[in-house]
């Protein structure tokens, strides 16, 4: 590949930058009965607000701040990405966004503990904070009480990924030379619409984007499928 002055690399969190997720992960781990309501729930209820309600539902039933804490940081998160993000940073030309539908409060504690939260300039996500009582309360990045994000590719309510991802170039100007994302979920495939012929989508093969690619098609950028973690560290030294 070109050698570049000035990157961006966007990670989305669950299934690309980790090898779980972490909304189902922490149930799986401390409540399965609260695990099997989200599976039978799904596409009923707003997901973010699902979520949330999973999260006080739990909280009712005696699960804890550790607990939670704790099944964050077993959560599966290969090595092979660490070592990718830890040392392409390294090479001081690359800036690392985290756009997520996951949350802040799950997001920050797992970068924390694989020692890269200060690699990232920014995550964008969904708001979460630990109340008082143990509690954690999570709410949409967008507020379903105000303005309304204008995607008409099929972002789910709370976000609007593509819209993010261009107030992040926005915020960083002036545009960088190559932007690389690595995502693998239908959400990603807004983002990866608006890539341009010089940027790479790094698709993780098992996920709804890459079924959204293949239906719909219509993408400028390069195109590399993945599976585990140790193809994005392949890659990311080429970078």
């Amino acid at each position: 590949m070109a050698v570049v002055q000035r990157q961006l690399v966007v990670f989305d969190f669950d299934w690309s930058m980790a090898d779980q997720d972490t909304d189902r992960w922490i149930f799986e781990v401390n409540a399965p009965e609260i695990r099997r309501w989200t599976e039978d729930n799904e596409g009923k209820i707003q997901f973010t607000d699902m979520i949330a309600q999973a999260l006080r539902d739990a909280h009712a039933r005696g699960v804890t701040r550790d607990q939670l804490e704790h099944a964050l940081r077993i959560m599966p998160f290969h090595p092979a990405m660490v070592r990718a993000i830890t040392n392409l940073k390294a090479a001081d030309k690359t800036t690392f966004f985290c756009l997520s539908n996951a949350n802040s409060v799950y997001i920050s504690t797992i970068l924390k503990e694989k020692g890269i939260d200060a690699l990232f300039t920014e995550v964008v996500t969904n708001p979460a904070q630990w109340e008082p009582s143990g509690l954690l309360a999570l709410r949409r990045r967008v507020d379903p009480s105000g303005p309304q994000h204008s995607c008409a590719v099929g972002c789910s309510a709370n976000m609007c990924k593509g819209e993010e991802l261009e107030a992040f170039y926005a915020r960083h100007a002036p545009m960088y030379d190559r932007v690389v994302y690595v995502g693998d979920g239908s959400n990603d495939f807004c983002p990866a619409l608006r890539l341009r012929s010089q940027d790479l989508l790094l698709c993780r093969t098992f996920g709804g984007l890459h079924k959204r690619i293949a239906k719909e098609g219509g993408l400028q950028c390069t195109v590399k499928y993945w599976t585990g973690a140790w193809e994005v560290e392949e890659v990311f030294k080429t970078l």
